[in-house]
């Protein structure tokens, strides 16, 4: 029988990071009169989402060892009917997991702000913001029900809005939070559509009662049409993950989101925001399974975003926006295996990316603040020698997003390449064609970034903006000479480049193919046979590793490699002629497929025509001017007309009643 964990133990783990974002944004801003100063500040958060970590790390070991499940409700909030209300814990293998990765990545991102954000005035508003977002998705991936569900879904769409634009002062930023936060509105409609059908059908919003119910729901019509109802509800959930999870076409607003401080985009990038719709498919397994048409649907989608919006990351010259076209196509390739039905595949890849991803941004962070806030990798070149420790860690970063064997992007890479190749969905040998051009271009860029941050010639004096560079929006200076950044930002860098290169090796075998996902994630292996044949072809992870020096994806990466060392550090000049040669395939991917162009010059007046179509003829025509002013309009006229027959005579009256009594009588005789 399952050891039951604490109810109050699991409680405190969301709430510690809650009450510290509360005393931090009250008392240490002009709201509550500044009375906590900046040491207080990032030693409350830090000490809140520690002890969450530490909580969640004991969670997880229950877990594992000994088997510990919690399903059950903390307190109901209201009952409709027999619809009930709650906010409820369900903590099971997929949750502990995502707890213990959450809070880790988060302790790390806390500590590394107190260097990177020293000079911010908005010091404690930052820490404030980011305990708020970590406790937001902790009340998301503990949830036993959809309402919590979206209660924490929509909480990190509104705190995010809030990071991003932090820096209010800056347009940019200021259009770039608005950009985030309506285009995942657009997804987080499809989102509540999908989640209303469900209850609506099956009358319940907890998780399990739901699975209970899918396989009869999978039977029925959606109402007038001859879709079925799953694949409607599916399709309509996975189109709030596109939202969430950035997903082409819903993609657009993340690389701009990179107008934030660096450690909110490492935050909102590894494993808190974007992970937040493929932690939801891969919980939602039971319904997905019933629907090979959203399966499909969603293959095509994540190809998509793996493929074409790594080629976005070969043209970018931001640093930050280089790894930030980098997680969509890790994104995508998290996806591609959602929809092979490989969920504990995708959710592994969730985990060892979010270790090296948050280690890649906090790296390109330390290189921004080292080069006195150049973010331009055109004009920096030979910062290993000045900045060992970011140089190494962004190193073993980069050869673990690359899927380098033995580091932990190989093993989960690896495996959804060998997923998709043994799905036998329609859409599957689109999906494996992309994930596999995709790691030469994952490969290319990663090291086109590395080749021209840490080696070749030093580029810092010939940057054209270099009058800027010694002075921030956020009040930082700095030397002629680049730098190594200090403790508070290099430890976090050591301990997230520890599993960046172990965890993959240390817990395939746990988590793809024992029984650490028993009761989370629900396959129907005999159609959807996948997870089966990864596991024939697996024989240990030194084996995969050894075996995978004799793959396709080694020698399509080692490619990737080879091409950025040529074209960057061997002969610098051809880059320059390709795309002289190429400029149109180029000024294609520099204007981001010209997505962003058509949003804004074509969606948006259509859809502000519509709204305004809608304004006049159903607010001010229909509402406005039919039902209250036409109402008001029809009473003061059938008074007008009443009030001639209110003359004071008796005879008039008399008649009155006479003509009253023959339409009735008239009235009802007709009616006969």
């Amino acid at each position: 029988m399952c050891a039951t964990l604490s109810a109050s133990t699991l409680l405190a783990i969301p709430l510690l990071p809650l009450a510290a974002s509360v005393t931090v944004g009250i008392f240490g801003t002009k709201l509550g009169g500044n009375l906590i100063g900046r040491l207080a500040a990032h030693s409350l958060t830090i000490l809140g989402v520690f002890m969450a970590f530490v909580l969640s790390a004991i969670t997880l070991k229950n877990v594992v060892l000994h088997d510990a499940r919690f399903d059950d409700t903390i307190y109901t909030w209201m009952v409709l009917g027999g619809l009930k209300m709650e906010v409820g814990f369900l903590v099971d293998g997929l949750t502990a997991m995502m707890m213990t990765v959450v809070t880790f990545v988060s302790l790390m991102i806390h500590i590394y702000t107190i260097g990177y954000m020293q000079e911010d005035k908005g010091y404690n508003r930052f820490f404030s913001y980011i305990s708020l977002f970590t406790f937001s998705m902790l009340m998301l991936v503990m949830s036993n029900n959809m309402l919590q569900l979206f209660f924490g879904w929509e909480a990190v769409g509104l705190v995010s809005y809030l990071l991003i634009g932090f820096w209010f002062n800056k347009p940019s930023a200021n259009f770039a939070n608005m950009k985030a936060f309506l285009v995942n509105r657009v997804g987080d409609f499809g989102f509540i559509l999908g989640i209303g059908l469900l209850v609506s059908y099956s009358g319940t919003l907890n998780y399990h009662e739901n699975f209970e119910q899918a396989a009869e729901l999978s039977q029925f019509l959606l109402p007038g049409t001859h879709w079925m109802l799953m694949t409607v509800i599916c399709i309509c959930l996975f189109i709030g993950a596109m939202g969430k999870s950035a997903q082409f076409p819903l993609h657009v607003w993340l690389p701009d989101s990179m107008e934030g401080p660096t450690p909110i985009s490492a935050l909102i990038h590894a494993a808190t925001m974007v992970t937040a719709g493929i932690f939801m498919v891969a919980r939602m397994s039971p319904l997905f399974e019933l629907s090979d048409t959203a399966l499909n649907f969603i293959l095509v989608i994540g190809s998509i975003t793996a493929l074409f919006m790594g080629f976005l990351g070969i043209v970018q010259n931001d640093i930050k926006r280089v790894v930030a076209y980098s997680t969509l196509s890790q994104l995508g390739y998290m996806t591609v295996a959602l929809g092979a039905s490989a969920y504990s595949v995708a959710v592994f890849h969730l985990m060892t990316h979010a270790f090296f991803k948050a280690l890649l941004f906090l790296a390109a962070g330390s290189v921004i603040m080292g080069v006195h806030h150049n973010q331009d990798i055109r004009w920096m070149g030979g910062l290993r020698k000045y900045m060992p420790i970011t140089w190494v860690t962004f190193l073993l970063g980069s050869l673990a997003l690359i899927g380098t064997p033995l580091f932990s992007g190989f093993y989960s890479k690896d495996a959804i390449i060998v997923a998709v190749h043994a799905s036998q969905l329609p859409a599957a040998g689109l999906a494996y064609f992309s994930v596999l051009a995709g790691v030469f271009v994952t490969a290319f860029y990663s090291s086109r970034l590395y080749f021209l941050v840490f080696h070749g010639s030093e580029r810092m004096d010939q940057n054209p903006d270099k009058h800027h560079a010694h002075h921030t929006h956020h009040g930082h200076q700095g030397t002629h000479k680049p730098h190594e950044s200090p403790w508070v930002v290099t430890v976090p860098l050591i301990m997230l480049a520890i599993p960046s290169v172990l965890i993959g090796y240390l817990t395939i075998s746990s988590i793809l193919f024992g029984d650490f996902f028993y009761g989370s994630i629900l396959v129907n292996s005999e159609i959807h046979k996948a997870m089966e044949m990864l596991r024939e072809e697996f024989h240990g992870p030194a084996q995969m590793a050894f075996h995978g020096l004799m793959s396709a994806p080694f020698w399509l990466a080692l490619g990737g490699v080879l091409s950025a060392y040529y074209l960057y550090m061997v002969n610098p000049a051809l880059p320059t002629a390709i795309r002289k040669r190429f400029q149109t395939v180029y000024t294609v991917l520099e204007n981001k497929y010209y997505i962003d162009w058509f949003n804004e010059n074509v969606l948006a007046p259509l859809v502000r025509g519509l709204g305004t179509a809608l304004w006049k003829a159903g607010d001010q025509g229909v509402i406005d001017g039919a039902c209250v002013n036409g109402s008001w309009r029809l009473v003061g006229w059938v008074s007008g007309v009443v009030r001639k027959f209110q003359t004071g005579y008796l005879y008039d009256y008399a008649l009155t009643m006479v003509l009253g009594v023959f339409v009735l009588m008239t009235y009802f005789v007709w009616l006969k």
